[in-house]
């Protein structure tokens, strides 16, 4: 006979005490499947307590499944499901994530210094949106991203990188990742996809993932060798020509005319151009975006805020030619906006009132005075005696050429030991590096503060003994 301790005295009433007890049982496999339990007078008898409380808890039991009523012989244990599961599945350890390792001082190329963020003003702006767009606020936004955002964003392409583009031609999306697999999908798998090699990997995951064959194109002074393209087939090229990851490289505007031409040549060639940094140039004027110079509609245009805001805000965009553009909104109508509206409403504003002008200027000045420290320190701790930094006139990272007599891992891992984090130039090769290249490392300088340069080139120092 079931013997349950219930408290009359407790808040939970008395028959989901004995509710609770009889389940625990079950799943606990003291009570089998098929045994029968007593009769709801006898159960009250003898727990001393009223049949209507014993008929709450069988009822409770019978509703959940842990009760089958058979009539005129009982009630009878039904097996618990959450038993079954117990028995029949193999417990599983949680999935071990991947943590990237933390370095005293951090030359990565992955983030920004996050305290430059304009805080107050963004959230004021929030503010806004939230008291004066709750009309639209949680309305479905538009496809290729709220107007208001997208006429800023035309405004400021045409202002600062020579774009003369409509919002209409404009699709804003959750991150280049997603911009560049709905790409595929607008251009197509048949065609090669050629890649910068070294360049940026993530963008030839990113193909590979979507089923496309993409080929590594190869670089020389002047940025991407244009001749190689039509040696490997290729359709649709992604290339940085502003500012090249992590070479540096500025391609002029000869080899520009090249691949222009190479895409006018022959229908549904078209160039990705990622100006993923375009806005943190140090000297001279802004370096015109390779779109503003084709007259034949083969550039799509990639940039993001990941490196002039924040990089979990996650909106990038792209310009599509006009005949794309009307394609796309033929053909790719039914796919949401993969950004909230909320953010793209305050992201407008802030653009609008020349807040994100303002924001560039200053971030701007603190990277440049990171830059300038990061070269004194080199100089100071004699560095710059056993390598040479280049690519320092644009981006936020410099690329260090070293002396032969080292070798790239040995040096990270060396760096590593005395708590410095630099990257291998290694890690941006898709096929093996040609023979003789000197090892280098990328140094990102978003993360070290000015004065705390030469302390981190002077660990460098102790851990490579130069």
């Amino acid at each position: 006979m079931l013997t349950p301790i219930l408290d009359s005295g407790a808040a939970m009433p008395l028959y989901e005490q004995l509710y609770r007890h009889i389940r625990g049982e079950i799943e606990a496999g003291r009570l089998a499947a098929g045994e029968r339990l007593p009769s709801k007078r006898a159960l009250a008898a003898h727990l001393k307590i009223s049949v209507v409380t014993v008929e709450g808890a069988y009822g409770q039991l019978l509703a959940e499944g842990y009760l089958q009523s058979k009539p005129k012989r009982g009630f009878f244990v039904q097996a618990a499901e959450s038993a079954l599961t117990e028995v029949q599945l193999p417990r599983l350890s949680p999935p071990q994530e991947a943590t990237r390792p933390t370095f005293r001082y951090d030359f990565s190329t992955s983030a920004v210094d996050t305290a430059l963020f304009p805080f107050a003003t963004w959230a004021k702006l929030m503010r806004e949106v939230l008291s004066q767009q709750e009309d639209t606020l949680l309305n479905t936004p538009h496809p290729q991203g709220v107007p208001a955002l997208r006429q800023a964003i035309a405004a400021h392409l045409y202002r600062f990188r020579g774009i003369q583009a409509d919002p209409s031609q404009i699709v804003v999306g959750a991150g280049s990742e997603v911009l560049t697999t709905l790409l595929v999908q607008l251009l197509g798998r048949s065609g090669c996809y050629g890649v910068e090699n070294p360049g940026y990997t993530k963008t030839h995951r990113i193909l590979r993932s979507c089923g496309v064959q993409v080929e590594p194109i190869s670089l020389d002074s002047q940025g991407l060798q244009v001749d190689q393209l039509d040696q490997h087939g290729v359709q649709v090229v992604h290339v940085t020509p502003s500012h090249h990851f992590p070479l540096g490289i500025i391609m002029p505007v000869t080899r520009r005319q090249a691949l222009l031409r190479w895409a006018s040549a022959q229908p549904q060639r078209y160039i990705l151009e990622d100006d993923y940094d375009s806005e943190f140039r140090f000297s001279g004027r802004p370096i015109p975006a390779l779109q503003s110079l084709d007259k034949g509609e083969r550039v799509i245009y990639l940039n993001t805020f990941a490196k002039s805001l924040a990089p979990s805000l996650r909106i990038s965009y792209m310009v599509l030619p006009p005949h794309l553009a009307e394609r796309w909104r033929r053909e790719f109508w039914f796919y949401s906006s993969t950004v909230p509206s909320f953010e793209q409403y305050a992201l407008s504003r802030f653009m609008d009132r020349g807040h994100f002008e303002r924001h560039l200027n200053r971030t701007r000045t603190h990277y440049k005075a990171r830059r300038e420290a990061l070269l004194a320190a080199a100089r100071e701790t004699g560095l710059t005696q056993v390598g040479s930094f280049v690519g320092g006139d644009a981006g936020l990272h410099l690329l260090l050429w070293m002396d032969r007599r080292w070798k790239e891992p040995e040096l990270a891992a060396r760096a590593a030991e005395v708590g410095v984090g630099v990257s291998p130039l290694s890690i941006c090769d898709l096929t093996p590096p040609p023979a003789g290249r000197p090892p280098a490392l990328i140094l990102g300088y978003t993360r070290v503060a000015p004065q705390d340069m030469a302390p981190a080139l002077s660990l460098l120092k102790s851990a490579w003994q130069f």
